[in-house]
């Protein structure tokens, strides 16, 4: 039977037939042979911080391998901002309660860590839905009556996803959604948010949530935290939390099933909501 220790690898299987295997200097995806190989039985053993970090960015660069999609999102442009905004908001009005009910869920099961863990997120993540909103409104929308209307699919997806998680007897799946979604939003440079910026008339700000979510936000720290608090569980936790953010990761990068919309659809869905 496999084993591991604190410094030297741990795996962790994302799906059948796929394992990510990391160290504290390489990560790498790995397809099952047989009851015979190294990596059939699960981990055990306790976690460690480099190699913890590495197994959950593996997971999410295996989810992108995965998908191998053509399909290439369609250039940003106004309607498409508001359109993201719309699904900024369904996941961060989403977040706070679901988070208090999984904080609830690992109190009773004495999970006090990530108890903690989820208490902590319901502070850090009140309010954000209402930066959403202000965007939508600054970018010439009734904001409170389309997202009373809109939910863009890639985040109903995802919300979904995250509902049935923290709604869980043990809602720890919630815990490697969250670290997807936070790793991800550092993929927001200052860069990316001065060409939005840019692209928007003169005294319009509709950055607000994005900052806050980018790597100049205080995503960069949760993710760090995140990590830590990840590496001190358990090893069937840690599985658990790498699965969950590989799943996580799929739904991100997947393209829409319908498709994306067009110029005019999108414009026909959010005209009924200018002001």
């Amino acid at each position: 039977m496999a084993t591991t220790s604190s410094t030297q690898i741990e795996w962790a299987n994302i799906a059948p037939g796929k394992v990510i295997v990391a160290t504290e200097h390489e990560v790498w995806l790995h397809t099952l042979t047989g009851v015979e190989d190294r990596f059939w039985e699960p981990m055990t053993g306790a976690g460690n911080i480099a190699t913890t970090y590495r197994l959950l960015d593996g997971a999410m660069a295996a989810a992108k391998l995965a998908v191998a999609c053509d399909s290439r999102p369609p250039d940003l442009t106004y309607n498409r901002l508001v359109w993201q905004l719309a699904g900024a908001y369904q996941i961060t009005h989403a977040t706070p309660p679901g988070m208090e009910k999984a904080r609830q869920n690992f109190a009773s099961a004495a999970n006090h860590s990530l108890s903690n863990w989820a208490a902590d997120k319901v502070q850090e993540e009140t309010g954000h839905d209402q930066l959403a909103l202000l965007d939508i409104q600054s970018l010439g929308y009734r904001a409170a009556d389309l997202v009373e209307n809109i939910f863009p699919p890639a985040a109903k997806v995802l919300v979904d996803y995250f509902n049935r998680s923290v709604n869980d007897s043990n809602p720890i799946d919630c815990v490697g959604y969250t670290y997807a979604l936070e790793r991800l939003s550092l993929g927001a440079k200052s860069e990316h948010i001065q060409t939005i910026e840019a692209m928007l008339p003169p005294g319009v700000n509709a950055t607000r949530c994005l900052r806050v979510h980018s790597s100049v936000g205080a995503d960069a720290e949760h993710v760090e935290e995140n990590v830590e608090i990840i590496a001190e569980l358990s090893s069937s936790e840690r599985t658990r939390i790498v699965r969950a953010c590989y799943e996580t990761a799929l739904l991100i990068f997947s393209p829409p099933q319908n498709g994306y919309l067009s110029s005019r659809e999108l414009e026909d869905k959010l005209k009924p909501f200018k002001l």
